[in-house]
């Protein structure tokens, strides 16, 4: 009997600590995610140096050469970016960049709390993060694109209702090759991984609730 009973509650243990296993949270990005995340972590923090450090990182400053050369042509793009915003004052350029040093923070948790944490599954070679730390890693990543695309579109939508005082002088070729197609990168992308972190997160809210999947 003593033996029985001692192989039920091994069973028991056993079988709890594999349903414990079973239900662990894991997450790995997707491949897009992390090639936009390589490609657009250095342009933002880039972007951020030159917003940040005007005017020496304007044509004429001490900085502007060679790092930030390409911004005297963006700035005759888009006048956010050029003389005309900051000769008036214009706060919004500094805050959006101050912004987007938060969003490139939390976007480098996100990544490197995957290359750092990230362990071997099965037998494909699928790495993924576990447990707290994959939790963490996904609402930190979800909470940093809702906020690019927030601030994407409001940058967009204040060119609409300033009746497109910064970027109306272009030709319509300059507009698309130089300002919709580049910035419109960062709405595209953003709402690609709101969609797919913010379906994860619910699927797992949902199945911890004991909720049915629709």
């Amino acid at each position: 009997m003593a033996t029985t009973r001692s192989a039920a509650k091994s069973s028991s243990s056993s079988s709890g600590a594999s349903s414990s296993a079973a239900t662990t949270y894991t997450h790995a990005p997707s491949a897009l995610t992390l090639f936009w995340l390589a490609v657009s972590l250095p342009l933002v923090a880039w972007d951020c140096g030159y917003v940040l450090l005007r005017p020496r990182t304007m044509a004429g400053g001490d900085l502007h050469w060679p790092l930030w050369t390409p911004y005297a042509l963006y700035g005759e793009v888009d006048h956010v970016y050029g003389w005309k915003a900051f000769n008036a004052n214009n706060g919004f350029t500094g805050a959006q960049g101050l912004l987007n040093v938060a969003e490139t923070l939390m976007y480098a948790y996100y990544f490197l709390a995957y290359y750092r944490n990230a362990v071997s599954v099965g037998g494909g070679g699928r790495k993924v993060v576990v447990g707290r730390k994959a939790a963490t890693a996904v609402l930190v990543g979800f909470s940093a694109a809702v906020m690019t695309l927030s601030k994407t579109v409001l940058y967009w939508l204040c060119e609409y209702y300033s009746g497109f005082d910064n970027i109306g002088h272009n030709s319509l070729q300059d507009l698309i090759v130089l300002w919709i197609i580049p910035n419109g990168a960062w709405l595209v992308f953003p709402t690609f991984m709101i969609y797919e972190l913010g379906c994860e997160l619910v699927d797992n809210l949902a199945a911890g609730a004991g909720v049915k999947r629709d």
